[in-house]
């Protein structure tokens, strides 16, 4: 019997999934404030329980935690309080510019900053309590 020999594919990208509380909201900001685009949905209006949503080369995936007959009137503070977790690194060469546009839609963001590991960032939150970066290398010397 002869040996198999197992080729690993390539791995075209990756696409994180998580789940929201309020699918209008999170549309809201990660179409009308980051940027995505809307690739996919199981509707046509915002009120929808899953999109498909893309950003340059970048993919997210997003799910309502609940059907809307089942949703509560607020999110569980002790289920969001996981989300601590959970961030997304974007690449983003004009940080300054993104800090200034974000500024300028009410995102609560911190400062341009240097990071422990050689790169200028910003940190934000999405309406969930998800993290996001958006950084980019510094140049040596700086």
């Amino acid at each position: 019997m002869e040996p198999i020999t197992a080729v690993r594919p390539a791995i075209a990208g990756m696409c994180p999934y998580i789940q929201v509380f309020d699918m209008p909201l999170s549309l809201q900001f990660y179409r009308d404030v980051v940027g995505f685009v809307v690739s996919q949905s199981s509707g046509a209006d915002d009120d929808v329980d899953w999109v498909l949503l893309q950003l340059g080369e970048s993919w997210l995936m997003l799910n309502t935690i609940y059907e809307k007959d089942d949703r509560p009137p607020k999110p569980d503070p002790a289920r969001a309080a996981g989300h601590e977790d959970t961030a997304f690194f974007f690449s983003c060469r004009d940080l300054d510019l993104m800090y200034t546009y974000l500024v300028s839609k009410n995102v609560k963001v911190t400062s341009p900053f240097k990071t422990g590991y050689g790169f200028k960032a910003i940190n934000l939150k999405d309406p969930d309590g998800y993290g996001l970066t958006f950084h980019w290398p510094l140049e040596e010397g700086k």
